[in-house]
């Protein structure tokens, strides 16, 4: 199975990362966990780009708040498919990174999920990654019939409340 690559900008990052993590590890899917940034560390982000095909990565997630360039970065440098998330910042809750993560240039694509979005961006890899492993794409559909279970519970439960 291909590997996941995951960037952070900052490890102040690493709660969001820690949600996409978290789902990775549930579906049984190889990862690895790097801090490189698009402007402290502008050649370290390249060549793991760069290079990323070669070691075994299917999917690269990169999560970035502020300025949020990495997405945008790491894609330029890979035909791979490059997952960004927006991260809450202070100064403008997030919306800054939303937007510079969403708006990349024509030619050089980055999916971008909502701010702090890092369950939604382990599941949009694995689905990226499905399309080639079936054993993959049956655990993701059991893991849809698993929260449809949890959510017709709910609603019994308000059901006996009410």
């Amino acid at each position: 199975m291909k590997k996941v690559g995951i960037v952070m900008g900052s490890d102040s990052d690493l709660p969001v990362i820690r949600k996409a993590v978290d789902q990775l590890k549930a579906l049984e899917i190889p990862f690895e966990v790097h801090v490189y940034s698009a402007h402290r560390t502008p050649v370290e982000a390249r060549d793991f780009a760069l290079n990323a095909r070669e070691a075994g990565f299917g999917v690269l997630i990169a999560a970035a708040g502020m300025a949020a360039h990495l997405a945008g970065a790491i894609a330029a440098n890979t035909t791979l498919p490059v997952i960004g998330i927006p991260c809450k910042s202070a100064a403008l809750d997030g919306v800054d990174a939303l937007l510079a993560t969403v708006q990349m240039p024509s030619g050089i694509p980055v999916a971008t999920v909502a701010i702090d979005g890092g369950t939604n961006a382990a599941l949009l890899a694995a689905q990226i990654l499905a399309v080639e492993d079936p054993k993959l794409a049956a655990r993701l559909d059991q893991k849809r019939r698993d929260d449809a279970a949890k959510v017709l519970e709910k609603d019994a439960t308000i059901l006996e409340k009410l």
